[in-house]
């Protein structure tokens, strides 16, 4: 069987002649987006629109932008040198970078709190309360382990279905939401009254520019059967893809927050189904059973991916080549989502709702993870060894260490005000 075709059994469920075209076309472009595409960005982006509208959409693109980028550079990495973490190990060491993963995996384990904790709220939600969040989320937890280990892509396919549902109902809604259209113009350019919102702008960038997704294209890329320069047009239009989906939603869900919430009163999320009340505003009741059934679908559908993460490059760096169904593998994977039994512990502890949950843990993740881990992806393709001739280019690097840039400081900036809400007991 040709590597391609094992990938899209694989990584996209079933024979092929058993999914719908697209899925096979573009489904690392799925699995990226589904990824990074959780209830993080719904509730972050709800967040930023809610407490200073328009303002932050630049940092919207910008995230998108830097995550196009920084995987286009990842898809290179892997295609003419090596993978991410692998690159790391030869320059570093094992144990630098076996420490720098273990670091990185803190950040993978913080997600899937907040996202079993999603879940478990969006399912107690559809029970009427009958229910409380957490029991949910300890078999939401199960569930994830479960699932996989098993036949990840089959769910998966439906949960696209769902996720692309969602990018279609609030791109619908923010065209009759009335949004200011000078106001919103602004939103796209960076101002003196957005600095304001630093914590907030790096919310947005850790749930878009998804670092995981920068070490699972390095590996992945070769199991989609991307191995040549020429097959560089196809990896570029399958990003395109996934962040277009992914970018499109995002920027919908802040217009639809600061055009109807705001003007009807809200500061901040004040509850689970805050971001939904916009929707029932424009389409009725039913709108707010599609919101949390979308939410909980694109917060289990993030899961499995990030969790992933940890169970490559733990082996990486060490220097043993792991795929799925290895047993080592496994184990990591398996331990690592396990780690959502914590999620009600860890909101008790600290005093988060799930809503700070959802939000503070991809915050931590753009401040700490991704500047260290776009770094060591800009150093990897700028170097000889590894990449030869096809190293970036000045402009490509102009345009890259930007952005980078951009992240570096969002992170210093930002961090006290994160320290501040995460010990604090949440917004």
């Amino acid at each position: 069987m040709a590597v391609k075709d094992q990938f899209d059994e694989r990584f996209v469920g079933g024979t092929v002649r058993e999914i719908p075209a697209v899925i096979r076309e573009y489904g690392l472009a799925f699995v990226m987006v589904a990824s990074y595409f959780g209830s993080g960005s719904v509730y972050i982006a709800s967040q930023a629109g809610v407490m200073h509208g328009y303002a932050l959409l630049w940092a919207v693109v910008g995230a998108a932008l830097l995550g196009v980028m920084a995987q286009d550079m990842s898809a290179r990495l892997g295609i003419h040198g090596t993978s991410l973490m692998t690159f790391v190990r030869r320059k570093l060491g094992r144990g630098p970078a076996t420490a720098i993963a273990l670091f990185l995996s803190i950040g993978c384990v913080a997600w899937t709190l907040g996202l079993v904790a999603a879940v478990g709220a969006g399912v107690s939600f559809l029970t009427d309360g009958a229910i409380g969040w957490q029991p949910i989320a300890l078999v939401t937890t199960a569930a994830a382990v479960a699932v996989g280990l098993l036949n990840y892509r089959r769910v998966e396919t439906i949960m696209i279905a769902m996720m692309l549902s969602m990018m279609v109902v609030y791109a619908v809604v923010a065209v009759p939401s009335g949004p200011d259209i000078g106001s919103l113009a602004l939103g796209f350019v960076p101002t003196p009254d957005s600095l304001g919102a630093l914590t907030m702008a790096a919310g947005l960038l850790g749930t878009t520019a998804l670092w995981p997704n920068f070490f699972l294209e390095s590996i992945l890329v070769e199991r989609k059967g991307w191995t040549d320069a020429s097959d560089l047009p196809e990896a570029r239009k399958d990003l395109a893809v996934g962040y277009a989906v992914g970018g499109i939603t995002t920027v919908a869900i802040l217009i639809v927050s600061a055009a109807l919430l705001r003007p009807m009163g809200y500061t901040e999320l004040e509850t689970f189904i805050t971001p939904g009340e916009a929707l029932v505003e424009v389409l009725g009741t039913w709108a707010m059973v599609l919101f949390v059934v979308g939410v909980i679908a694109a917060a289990f559908n993030s899961i499995i991916p990030i969790m992933w993460t940890p169970a490559y490059i733990i082996p990486e760096a060490m220097g043993i080549d792991v795929d799925q169904n290895d047993r080592l593998f496994k184990l990591l994977f398996a331990a690592g989502t396990a780690t959502g039994f914590a999620s009600p512990l860890i909101s008790a502890a600290l005093d988060l709702s799930v809503v700070d949950m959802v939000i503070l843990f991809p915050t931590y993740n753009g401040i700490f993870g991704l500047p260290l881990a776009a770094a060591l992806l800009f150093w990897a393709v700028n170097d000889r060894e590894t990449m030869g001739e096809h190293r970036n280019s000045g402009l490509v690097n102009a345009v890259n260490a930007a952005l980078v840039l951009l992240a570096l400081v969002l992170a210093v900036f930002a961090v006290q005000d994160f320290l501040d809400l995460f010990f604090g007991g949440g917004f």
